[in-house]
């Protein structure tokens, strides 16, 4: 049986989607974040040796990173779908964006993330101060303005056609989805953005996405 090793609130959300898309039957093993650290509980180090989300086990195979696990369902199950022909532009765009959501748009989110959680984590009176300032100096000098060049790119590519690939929806919108779900809760993606507000929204109405939603369970990245 396929398997989801699906850490709440994480990338693996979208694996499940991807496989409501393709019709793939499959089960899904949960796991819970430790609510002080936020990280990955030991258990998944038993599937992969890194102990992160998202996995996937199909018989003897494991795969874990959400490109190769996309790339792995969309061979091995879409059956054609879902993919631009070979060899087209479309399918170049695919490469690119399949890759670019966790080469490039992710790291500056994750950056956020981490200063967001420096400016309150417990720490003695005197030096809250000196970390919010650093927190503060980084944010508007680097992430901020590297966050918001990137949203200004990705506007201006979907607005060519609706999609990432190309005139048809595909596998790397659902990878492209959880770096703008994280921009859109922590990383100013808002109003100035309208092309990738309405992106989000047809995305999240596809009844694939709910049904993932239902099956995944909580999923704070939409507050």
């Amino acid at each position: 049986m396929l398997t989801v090793h699906h850490l709440n609130n994480s990338r693996s959300q979208r694996i499940i989607w991807l496989l409501e898309e393709l019709g793939v039957a499959y089960e899904i093993k949960r796991y819970e974040r430790d609510k002080q650290t936020m990280r990955a509980p030991p258990e998944l180090r038993a599937v992969h040796p890194l102990g992160k989300s998202p996995v996937v086990t199909d018989g003897d195979v494991t795969v874990a990173e959400s490109g190769a696990i996309i790339e792995y369902l969309v061979e091995r199950y879409g059956k054609g779908g879902l993919i631009p022909a070979a060899g087209t532009p479309e399918r170049l765009r695919y490469t690119y964006w399949l890759h670019f959501a966790e080469g490039t748009a992710m790291p500056p989110l994750v950056m956020t993330l981490v200063f967001n959680r420096l400016e309150i984590e417990p720490m003695p009176f005197f030096v809250k101060p000196i970390a919010k300032k650093i927190s503060a100096a980084v944010k508007n000098s680097f992430l901020n303005p590297e966050i918001m060049q990137q949203l200004d790119y990705m506007e201006a590519e979907i607005a060519k056609t609706g999609w990432f690939a190309g005139a048809e929806f595909s596998a790397v919108d659902i990878q492209m989805s959880f770096p703008l779900e994280a921009a859109a809760s922590r990383g100013g993606l808002g109003a100035s953005h309208p092309k990738l507000i309405d992106f989000l929204k047809r995305i999240h109405a596809r009844p694939e996405y709910k049904r993932a939603l239902k099956r995944g369970g909580p999923y704070e990245l939409l507050k």
